[in-house]
C-alpha cells in the first residue's frame, strides 16, 4: 500500500530549542578504544537549528562522534558540549540518538514503538498515544497505528522510528545512517520527506552517512572526515540543496560540483 509523503508540521510543545548558545561545541576532541585511536583532533560547531552532516570513509569514527555528543561515551581529550552543558549525563539529557537499525518492538503496535519516548519522560500509556496519534498522519503513517512492525515496510518502520525520537522532545538530533538499510527507490524518497521534515522542524541536527549525496540534499553544512585515526579535510556549505525537490536539487549544477569537491575530498582523506 503506498502512503503519501507529507512534510509533518510538528506541534511546537515537541520543540524545546535552546537559545543564544551552539547547540554542540567540540574543541580538540580526540578518542581512543586502548591503543585504537579512532578520533585524532576534530574542532565542530552545530548552532541552533543547522543540520550538519559527517561523512567519511568506514571506521572512520562517525558514529563513535555521536555516541560522545549523546553522552554515551566521554572523550579522551579535548572539549565537548551540548547546549554548553559538558557532563555527559547533560549532555545525553539534551540529546535524541536514531541509531542505522530503527530498534522497534516487535511486540509493540506502531503508536506504542512511536510513544515509548513519551513514555520515558514518565506519560502513561494513554497520554502517549494521544501524543503520538495526531503525528502519523503527518508523517504519512495513517491508518498503521495499530500495525506491528513486521506488517510496516522499511521506509515506514523508519519514520516510525524518526517519530519516536522527535517525540523525545531533545533540542539536538543524531541521526546514525537512517536510510542505509533501505533500497535505492525507497532511500530517494525518505531523503526527500526527512528534508520536508527537517525544514519544518528546526531541530539541531547531526546527521552520519555514507551518501556524499544524501549528506548534500538534507544539510546545511557536510564536514568530510579522514580516515582512522578521523581529522576533518573540509567543510562545505549546501545552503539551499533540501529547500528544492530531490530530483531537482541533484541535477543542479552547483550541487554537481559540491558533491565532486565532496568526493575529492574523501579521495584526500583514505591517503
Amino acid at each position: 500500500m503506498q502512503t503519501r509523503l507529507e512534510a509533518p508540521a510538528v506541534e511546537p510543545r515537541l520543540i524545546s530549542q535552546e537559545h543564544q548558545r551552539p547547540a554542540v561545541t567540540a574543541a580538540g576532541l580526540g578518542h581512543r578504544f586502548g591503543e585504537l585511536e579512532v578520533i585524532e583532533r576534530l574542532d565542530l560547531e552545530v548552532d541552533t537549528g543547522e543540520v550538519v552532516g559527517l561523512v567519511g570513509p568506514s571506521g572512520c569514527g562517525k558514529s563513535t562522534l555521536l555516541e560522545l555528543i549523546a553522552g554515551l561515551l566521554d572523550p579522551a581529550r579535548g572539549e565537548l558540549a551540548v547546549g554548553g552543558e559538558t557532563d555527559a549525563e547533560a549532555r545525553l539529557a539534551r540529546c535524541a540518538y536514531m541509531p542505522q537499525r530503527d530498534l522497534l518492538l516487535p511486540w509493540l503496535a506502531a503508536i506504542d514503538n512511536a510513544a515509548l519516548a513519551a513514555r520515558n519522560r514518565g506519560a502513561s500509556v494513554s497520554a502517549a498515544r494521544a501524543e503520538a496519534a495526531p503525528l502519523f498522519s503527518r508523517f504519512g503513517l495513517d491508518g498503521f497505528e495499530r500495525s506491528k512492525p513486521s506488517e510496516l515496510s522499511g521506509g515506514m518502520r523508519q519514520r516510525v522510528a524518526f517519530l519516536r525520537t522527535l517525540l523525545a522532545g531533545k533540542p539536538v538530533l543524531l541521526l546514525d545512517e537512517p536510510f542505509a538499510s533501505l533500497d535505492a527507490i525507497t532511500r530517494a524518497e525518505m531523503q526527500e520527506w526527512l528534508a520536508q521534515a527537517l525544514a519544518a522542524e528546526r531541530r539541531s541536527v547531526v546527521l552520519v552517512t555514507h551518501d556524499v549525496e544524501e549528506a548534500l540534499y538534507l544539510c546545511d553544512r557536510v564536514i568530510v572526515l579522514s580516515a582512522r585515526p578521523a581529522i576533518a579535510v573540509t567543510a562545505l556549505d549546501s545552503p539551499t540543496a533540501r529547500r528544492h525537490p530531490r530530483e531537482d536539487a541533484v541535477a543542479s549544477q552547483g550541487f554537481v560540483e559540491l558533491r565532486a569537491q565532496a568526493l575529492r575530498a574523501l579521495k584526500e582523506g583514505r591517503r
